[in-house]
């Protein structure tokens, strides 16, 4: 049953965010963190992020079992029950906001926002053409956390990292939304690529990782232990991008997949890895 609720969850997508939360710790806490805090720092971001999943998959159930793409996950089978999933997303939720209150009060206090909008995002595509700024929001909430957990604060890096992260994931789930084109305009299902056109959609995916390379940039200025690795890195990065949007074409869908799943999980751990080097060296 655990090797259910993992597909259910996708929880191998797991690499393309928690490389950037841990990057966020690095940058934001001067010290090495107590191993207390590191621990429920990890339970909260997996909680919440299996929260969301399970919130996402439950709520779009009726549309998945529809979907030619998603009609044979475990869900839309019904090899997980939706009693099941009602279970996990009560047990965690409860995991999460223990782990926030375990890290400290100020954590917990925020921890129901970040439910709200795991819980909002699945509606979203019911009543916005723009549910990936939906999903861009939480992310932003994660460099946001991290400071709030380890330094009690949240100060302009996290603020600048933030951004970068709701960039980048808005970006990406643009493209993702690409595959399910044809389907969500046939059953009234709203995203940018149903309001704007394939074309468009791609153009506005590729401002918004500009805009996630132009705010990882000046953060070589504002932490000082940031230097020519990191540099280094950020080209990388750019070059991920690019190399992610040449891959897909408004004529050519087919290679979405490679895009969004390989190229992402690239550029996530390579700005992880740059970031401690750095903090090494």
């Amino acid at each position: 049953m655990m090797k259910k609720y993992l597909e259910l969850t996708k929880f191998e997508h797991t690499i393309f965010a928690l490389p950037f939360a841990l990057a966020s710790l690095v940058v934001l806490y001067k010290e090495m963190p107590s191993f207390w805090k590191f621990f429920w720092m990890l339970v909260a971001f997996i909680s919440a992020r299996t929260t969301g999943m399970a919130l996402n998959r439950l709520i779009d159930l009726p549309i998945d079992r529809l979907n030619p793409r998603t009609k044979d996950w475990v869900h839309a089978r019904g090899e997980v029950s939706e009693r099941d999933i009602r279970k996990l997303v009560i047990v965690s939720s409860v995991i999460f906001m223990l782990s926030a209150l375990m890290i400290n009060l100020y954590a917990f206090l925020l921890s129901p926002i970040v439910i709200f909008l795991l819980w909002f995002y699945p509606y979203a595509k019911r009543i916005t053409y723009y549910p990936h700024f939906v999903l861009g929001a939480v992310y932003f909430l994660v460099p946001l956390a991290v400071d709030v957990s380890f330094n009690e604060r949240i100060s302009l890096n996290a603020l600048i990292l933030g951004l970068a992260m709701a960039f980048w994931v808005s970006g990406f789930d643009i493209l993702y939304a690409l595959q399910d084109y044809y389907f969500d305009k046939e059953h009234g299902i709203k995203s940018l690529p149903v309001k704007l056109g394939i074309k468009k959609s791609l153009t506005v995916s590729r401002l918004l990782h500009f805009l996630t390379f132009l705010f990882l940039f000046p953060l070589l200025f504002r932490v000082d232990f940031l230097g020519f690795l990191y540099l280094l890195g950020l080209l990388a990065i750019g070059a991920f991008l690019y190399y992610e949007h040449s891959l897909i074409k408004p004529h050519d869908l087919s290679k979405i997949n490679k895009a969004f799943f390989t190229v992402n999980g690239y550029i996530s751990i390579v700005f992880f890895l740059v970031v401690l080097l750095d903090r090494i060296f």
